[in-house]
């Protein structure tokens, strides 16, 4: 999903929480930081949508602490924020190519697609969610043995990187590597508890695992 457009979801939803409350903008990425402390479920939205707007990599922890929120409608608001702040690499003409290799994406253009990732790969090896991208393509194509060598990029960039986690564990458990899977899904549950797929994936698997060492007689 574009920023512009994760924005705007965030925005939408932000506008039909507060729909009976009125109170001012947060201006400043200190006053989000500020919001989010507070114990009224509006200000925090309104702290999670300033950082989708403004906000950059040291701000993702505060982001997911509103992953666990006693408020659920902010947990995916957090979640999308999140990803709009990891698609922001901070440089136009990378978030231009970004865009591009997310268009091809979605429209089933897969070597376009890699072809567009890897330049922004090239030009900036630090930006996560390029390699992500391009994992991603990978896995959707069948190429596991690559699509694994780029999320291991994408966490060494982004150690909290639950999409990159979650993809791991799906590579996992397509080759049959249970137990690599079940610890990857339970690292992505670790920073985002709110992933149901995967949750289900990891309460399956536990119980695959544990009936496969009952007959081994483990």
């Amino acid at each position: 999903m574009r920023a512009a457009a994760a924005c705007l979801v965030l925005l939408t939803a932000l506008t039909a929480l507060t729909a009976a409350t009125a109170g001012a903008q947060p201006s400043t990425r200190e006053a989000a930081h500020a919001a989010l402390k507070s114990a009224d479920p509006v200000e925090r939205g309104r702290g999670v949508v300033l950082l989708a707007r403004e906000g950059g990599m040291a701000d993702v922890p505060a982001l997911i602490a509103v992953l666990r929120d006693p408020h659920p409608e902010l947990r995916p608001l957090a979640e999308q924020a999140i990803w709009v702040v990891w698609s922001r690499s901070g440089d136009a003409e990378i978030d231009r190519l970004f865009e591009q290799g997310i268009e091809e994406m979605n429209s089933g253009r897969a070597k376009e697609s890699i072809a567009t990732f890897t330049r922004i790969i090239e030009r900036r090896p630090d930006f996560a969610e390029g390699w992500n991208k391009r994992a991603t393509v990978y896995f959707v194509v069948g190429d596991f043995e690559r699509s694994l060598a780029d999320c291991a990029e994408v966490l060494k960039r982004n150690p909290v990187h639950f999409g990159a986690l979650a993809g791991c564990g799906q590579i996992y458990l397509q080759t049959g590597e249970y137990e690599r899977a079940l610890d990857h899904f339970r690292r992505a549950l670790a920073v985002n508890p709110n992933l149901e797929g995967v949750a289900f994936n990891a309460e399956l698997l536990e119980r695959v695992i544990a009936e496969q060492k009952k007959k081994k007689g483990v």
